[in-house]
């Protein structure tokens, strides 16, 4: 593989295996091209690489770099998927506050200059506790109105299209011991969006521990956004989960799970029923997701979380 100046841009093996699983021939396209889109924007913004980030995450090509007056960044590059491609268009709306700081950015390339944040330092460092309580005070202000004539997909579009997908998954040979359970979420999503929600807001979309990481500017910012706009429950559905390992490691995990919802709902005012429901959706789907895609254990892990609710 080619290198773009200064640094070789390898992609971490968990980019390269994300982006074939997400994407089939598209994700080894993109993955190819890499190298060049990388030394393209490079060269185009002035920017002096130091390292691709590694191990990094599922969705993204990382790499620090240092802008034409010295000051530290990170370019991003993103594989394309059906549900992104707004990224952009949230962090420059929170405009820094809560969120990692967009310098510049190629919506269309997929390409992003972001401010350069502490990446080995996530609330995942911290006690669950104290993690959580960090973490509901990013959510609570990451909840902003969004402007007029927003990009952003709504809650009921984009769960419209992930529940299709789980109703044909739920009618292959490996799933028809998930029948009541996939009814079940698939009922709980109709019931959440049978009615537009009354204030939507601009939701993270992927909000857990280790998309907050440590910043100078603040004690914690959020990165990594698949923005969307409704229901805040739908959010935080996603940190309900969080340290799913070591919940389902615990004693009395069914116990647990439920404290933990209302405790999440009633600390950013949230409807504890409401919550449930987009808990179980978001579990069931994203498990079944990962056992279609062979991460057998993770599915089965998510599926167990869902039914102790």
């Amino acid at each position: 593989m080619t290198s773009a100046p200064g640094v070789p841009v390898e992609p971490p093996e968990r980019l390269s295996r994300a982006a074939v699983t997400r994407a089939g021939e598209d994700g080894r396209r993109w993955l190819a091209g890499l190298p060049d889109l990388v030394g393209e924007f490079l060269e185009r913004w002035e920017l002096t690489p130091v390292r691709v980030v590694r191990p990094g995450g599922g969705a993204s090509l990382v790499v620090l770099v240092t802008t034409a007056d010295g000051g530290p960044a990170v370019l991003k590059a993103a594989l394309p998927v059906a549900d992104g491609g707004q990224e952009h268009a949230a962090l420059a709306h929170w405009d820094g506050h809560c969120a990692v700081r967009l310098l510049r950015a190629d919506p269309d390339r997929g390409v992003l200059l972001l401010e350069r944040l502490h990446a080995a330092i996530t609330l995942r460092s911290l006690p669950d506790a104290k993690a959580t309580l960090e973490a509901v005070g990013v959510l609570r202000r990451l909840w902003v109105p969004p402007a007029d004539g927003h990009p952003f997909t709504t809650v009921a579009d984009r769960t419209e299209r992930r529940a299709a997908a789980l109703r044909e998954a739920g009618t292959l040979p490996w799933a028809a011991d998930l029948a009541p359970l996939i009814d079940e979420a698939l009922a709980e999503r109709d019931r959440l969006t049978a009615v537009p929600y009354p204030a939507p807001v601009l939701l993270h979309g992927e909000f857990r521990h280790g998309a907050v990481l440590a910043a100078e500017r603040a004690p914690w910012l959020a990165v990594g956004p698949d923005p969307l706009v409704g229901d805040p429950a739908y959010d935080l559905a996603w940190l309900a989960r969080e340290r799913l390992l070591t919940l389902a490691a615990g004693s009395a995990a069914p116990a647990v799970a439920a404290r933990r919802l209302s405790k999440l709902a009633d600390a950013l005012d949230v409807d504890r029923d409401r919550l449930r429901g987009w808990t179980v959706f978001r579990a069931v789907e994203a498990g079944a997701r990962a056992l279609a895609a062979g991460a057998r254990a993770d599915g089965e892990l998510l599926l167990e979380f869902a039914g102790w609710l």
